[in-house]
């Protein structure tokens, strides 16, 4: 093994972007792919299998999502450096991200030359931020967190259902239902629905497939 070699597992569920980031990689000596997975499951196999020096995860996967498999990870090995490469730079995805453990948060549209410091200031030990996901940071408000019953009702009020139909999935009245939609709006800032799922989408709170 090559002095300073850093050992990397790459988790991403579409074989292309793992073979585009590895084609990036590999004009750095330094790097090494030692493993790689296309889903949480794997990924924790692969990492207990391997024990990598950084991981860098795909954010949105099938079956665990990258930050509940960073959370299996970093359980299991609480020193795991942790990168979550991702499309999505919302505020809440960055938060979620980093408040799990994640040392480093990359937008896949980044050069190569940023995903190679990322992974060497990660496995120095520092945090890497990428532009973007620093600002998204910096913009997010604690204070506007919902509850797990607040997210779910938010994903109906995404489909287009009202009170009545919201609280017969949820198992309430309409007028709860009713009280949980003035919750989401007061929180998010919102004037109604539409704005509501609006600035859910653009902070990564909410996700539409």
């Amino acid at each position: 093994m090559k002095q300073n070699q850093i050992n990397i597992l790459l988790v991403d569920d579409h074989y292309m972007v793992r073979m585009g980031i590895k084609a990036m990689l590999s004009l750095e000596p330094q790097l090494r792919i030692v493993g790689e997975a296309e889903d949480g499951a794997g990924a924790l196999e692969e990492f207990r299998k391997r024990q990598p020096d950084v991981t860098m995860m795909d954010l949105r996967m099938p079956g665990w999502s990258g930050v509940e498999t960073a959370a299996a990870i970093l359980k299991e090995f609480p020193n795991a450096r942790i990168i979550m490469l991702t499309t999505y730079d919302g505020d809440e995805d960055v938060y979620r991200a980093l408040k799990t453990g994640a040392k480093g948060y990359v937008l896949k549209r980044a050069r190569s030359d940023e995903l190679v410091d990322a992974i060497k200031t990660v496995y120095a030990g520092g945090r890497y931020l990428s532009p973007e996901a620093e600002r998204r940071l910096a913009e997010h408000s604690p204070g506007s967190d919902l509850t797990n019953r607040e997210l779910e009702v938010l994903q109906y009020m995404a489909k287009g259902l009202n009170n009545g139909e919201i609280g017969a999935l949820i198992g309430c009245t309409r007028f709860t239902a009713k009280f949980h939609v003035k919750n989401i709006l007061q929180k998010l800032d919102a004037a109604d629905r539409t704005e509501a799922v609006a600035v859910a989408l653009q902070r990564g709170i909410l996700h539409l497939n």
